[in-house]
């Protein structure tokens, strides 16, 4: 199946680099297995009462990207935002893909000369290093492990 994420026609040239999840060596197949798995509790608080199944990417794009990071290598990248706030994507050797490009429907990204996220500084907020790792947990239990 075919995805319409930022980068998704590139992202089936991208592979796991471990077998941590069964069934995923793509990010198609990442994006396939977590529009089963992200939630209103994956989604970030500020943003919660907005989150819906018909926009399951909305307010994922951190803990999504340091999981694909986790699965495929490569760096996690953000684009400002306002308010102090980053939209993150991943870059893995010359492919650039954002799995949660779709929250924002038309609205076109920059993803060109943005800095590089630290998952340590991400995760320093103990609620977002908690949400990653319900996502991770639910990501192997949709896997079958």
């Amino acid at each position: 199946m075919s995805y319409n994420f930022y980068g998704s026609k590139d992202a089936s040239n991208v592979h796991a680099i471990n077998h941590t999840y069964k069934g995923i060596d793509t990010p198609d197949d990442l994006y396939g297995a977590l529009l089963h798995v992200w939630c209103e509790y994956t989604c970030t608080p500020r943003l919660r009462d907005e989150w819906s199944p018909d926009n399951p990417t909305l307010g994922q794009c951190a803990i999504t990207s340091f999981l694909a990071q986790d699965i495929f290598g490569g760096k996690v990248y953000g684009v400002p935002l306002e308010a102090g706030n980053v939209h993150c994507y991943n870059v893995v050797g010359d492919c650039m893909f954002d799995l949660t490009s779709e929250q924002f429907g038309d609205e076109a990204m920059n993803y060109a000369g943005n800095p590089e996220q630290s998952r340590d500084i991400h995760f320093s907020r103990t609620e977002k290093k908690e949400r990653y790792e319900y996502l991770c947990d639910k990501l192997k239990e949709y896997c079958g492990e």
